[in-house]
This record gives structure tokens, sequence and C-alpha cells, in this order.
């Protein structure tokens, strides 16, 4: 199995009326266990620098202007539970790196860091994740249910979250709705 870490999952037309539907994942971690990974394309309707207020990590925000400051909607899974994707720092302990441009923590630390100057040049917040049991995204993938791409920090912190999943289908080369949800399936 290769693993997809660091891929995009891009939701097929198949699963409108999901949870899922015109969703695009971001795989933080894919090995023979199972699956983890953040939506990172729809927001809950709450900014950065509020849910920062709001969770008593800061008293002012200032956050750099940024493409999208919106908390996500990480998944289904635990989404009391805070994540963040930012790009790599030496100095975050508490950071996992993903590879050598992106790193994912559910530390508080780096979230009292935004607004200074310590934070992280890009980031992204997500409330719960999506999470996939040993062998059950392979399942979905054999089932056409998601296509994957190798992920681009442009589509991440550069493209406005609207638009994510539609750049990443367009990176495909080819128009995702002429698609048959029975591909593959002859």
């Amino acid at each position: 199995m290769d693993s997809l870490q660091n891929h995009f999952l891009i939701a097929m037309p198949s699963l409108d009326d999901t949870f899922f539907e015109r969703s695009l994942i971001y795989v933080c971690e894919h090995d023979n266990k199972g699956a983890m990974g953040l939506m990172v394309n729809r927001p809950i309707g709450i900014e950065v620098d509020e849910l920062l207020l709001q969770m008593e990590l800061a008293e002012e925000v200032s956050l750099k202007p940024s493409v999208d400051n919106s908390v996500l909607v990480g998944g289904p899974v635990n989404p009391e539970r805070g994540f963040v994707l930012h790009s790599s720092q030496p100095y975050w302990a508490n950071s996992t790196a993903i590879n050598d441009e992106i790193m994912l923590t559910s530390s508080r630390d780096i979230l009292t860091s935004l607004g200074t100057s310590k934070a992280p040049e890009h980031f992204l917040v997500a409330l719960g994740y999506a999470g996939w049991s040993r062998h059950q995204l392979e399942q979905e993938l054999a089932e056409n249910s998601w296509l994957t791409i190798p992920a681009t920090p442009e589509i991440l912190f550069n493209t406005p979250h609207e638009h994510r999943w539609l750049k990443a289908t367009q990176s495909l080369g080819f128009d995702i709705w002429q698609m048959s949800s029975q591909m593959g399936h002859a």
C-alpha cells in the first residue's frame, strides 16, 4: 500500500447529500492502521481571531492578512478538538512534520503565537477530523468515492477555502462533473 500522507482526497460528485459533499481533505496520516485527515474547505462560521478570544488565548489578536482566516470543519470525528496545519518552523516541538513544508499540531502553544512574530507564515485551523479504520479508505477509493492528488501548499494556504475543491479538481486536467460514479465497475 502506498501512503497517501500529504495528498488531497477530492470528493467525487457521487458523495452529494453526504457530510463530505464537495469536500477536499488533506491526508495527515495514512498507514496500515488507517488514515486521518482534515477537511480544508468548509468554514464553521467563525474567524480564527474570534476563536482565540473565546478560548482566552489572547486579549486582542491582529492576524496577518491571509487568504483565509476562517476556522474550518476538519471532519465529523471529535469536533471539539482543534488542529492546526502550518508551514514548517524548527522551534515547534509539539508539531509533527508531515513533510518539509507542512506540520500538524493539536497543541495550544501555536494558537497563542498567532498574531505575533513567532507565528508560522501560513496556518489553517480546523475543529474535528476525518478518520478511517484499517483498509476503510482503500475501500472507499475502490468504490470511486475519492480521487487523490499530491497536496500543494498553494491550494492549502494560498487558495480561498471556497475555491479549494474546484482548484484541486482542475489540477486533474478534466471536468470532474463528466465522470460517471460507475467508472471502473464494468
